[in-house]
């Protein structure tokens, strides 16, 4: 799938240099460009893939360089102020090879969770390919005006976009971690999950080829519902020297004998552990619309029977009857895995939290602001026995 990948923010940004570093590393030339849109410099100059060219500053008559202070409606009007700077960049993009764009952006700061949406927007107005969202949510530790700010901004990013992947910081964060620590290892996490399934059908020179393609079609197929959608992925080590501990175990004979049952329970068992699992956000899966099951390994370790029996699985698990499936070979490896990607999803526990928290932290904002207003009022009232300067 050829994508262009644009991260605004500083969330949003990181996460795109990431992808490029992790299309560069599997070089499967999923993503045809990565565009970073900030309106800190700081930002922009921290990022190492990302070409400098495609890193667009904006907002520099508003905020002179230095971010919009985690204020998303600022976020907003500066990016839709300077949206002819983000096209210019685009421009240079050759659109007509793309299947679609994806907007990147952590949804707890102001620029990301403020200009994703405004973003989305222009580009579902001038591009006929999907435009979908990767949205990053914030922890419930990370304070209320992100989590406020991620709020509203899911309300409006959920409606621009043509679907919304989410990824729950919440769900994936570590105790005892550094905070810089912390979020290189969620990146790497977003990136290794998304990147797999963005990457499944793109086939190199001397690659093998999937007997039951993934390509584009399915997964923008998949997202075509709209909404928001999750990710799960599962894998296990095998041995595919034939002579290891594992082959004996699994019934391989000794010149590396493929054991289709073993495989089979193998795959369908990786499927179960990929939905049930940790998700990128978590929900019930019985409130999927749509959904895709990619098994990915070395050709000679893939069952198709029990790529199958996984989709088979899926569809009795969320009752819908557009669960697609296939596998996408790699080369060289040894690790069996298996994607899910559910579409649609309704139930979502987490996001009822968010919005929750964000409706009191807004009320007990507003109780605040008063309460400061009234108390400074009183501060500077004499009665008006002083006159003041002008």
């Amino acid at each position: 799938m050829k994508l262009a990948l644009i991260g605004i923010g500083q969330a949003g940004g990181k996460v795109v240099d990431r992808f490029l570093a992790y299309d560069d590393a599997i070089d499967r030339e999923f993503v045809e460009d990565g565009i970073a849109v900030n309106t800190a410099t700081a930002d922009l100059q921290g990022l190492e893939y990302v070409p400098r060219t495609n890193r667009i500053l904006i907002g520099q008559a508003r905020v002179n360089g230095h971010g919009v202070g985690g204020d998303n409606e600022l976020g907003a009007e500066v990016a839709e102020a300077n949206i002819d700077e983000v096209q210019h960049a685009i421009d240079r993009i050759p659109t007509h090879e793309l299947d679609a764009f994806l907007v990147v952006a952590g949804m707890g700061g102001g620029t990301g969770s403020g200009g994703a949406p405004v973003l989305a927007k222009h580009l579902k107005q001038l591009y006929t390919q999907p435009v979908y969202g990767l949205g990053i949510l914030p922890a419930t530790n990370e304070g209320g005006i992100y989590t406020l700010n991620a709020a509203r901004s899911f309300r409006t990013f959920v409606r621009e976009a043509d679907n919304l992947l989410v990824f729950d910081n919440d769900v994936w964060r570590s105790a005892g971690e550094s905070v810089q620590g912390g979020y290189d290892r969620i990146n790497r996490e977003i990136v290794e999950r998304f990147g797999l399934l963005f990457a499944a059908g793109e086939v190199g020179y001397g690659d093998d080829v999937a007997e039951s393609v993934v390509d584009s079609s399915e997964i923008i197929n998949t997202l075509s519902g709209g909404g928001v959608s999750t990710i799960g992925y599962a894998s296990e080590t095998v041995d595919t020297s034939g002579d290891g501990l594992l082959s004996s175990l699994t019934g391989g004979n000794d010149a590396g004998g493929f054991d289709e049952g073993s495989a089979t329970t193998r795959l369908s068992s990786l499927v179960r552990k990929a939905t049930l699992g940790r998700l990128t956000l978590q929900c019930d899966v019985g409130s999927t619309d749509r959904g895709l099951v990619v098994a990915t390994g070395p050709s000679t370790e893939l069952s198709r029977k029990g790529i199958e029996r996984g989709r088979q699985w899926l569809e009795n698990e969320t009752g819908s009857m557009e669960i697609r499936g296939g596998d996408y070979p790699i080369a060289d490896g040894d690790e069996i895995g298996a994607i899910v990607l559910l579409s649609g999803v309704t139930d979502v526990s987490r996001i009822d939290q968010l919005q929750q928290v964000a409706i009191e932290a807004q009320e007990t904002t507003e109780v605040v602001n008063a309460r400061a207003r009234d108390e400074f009022a009183s501060l500077v009232d004499t009665g008006g026995e002083l006159d003041a300067l002008f």
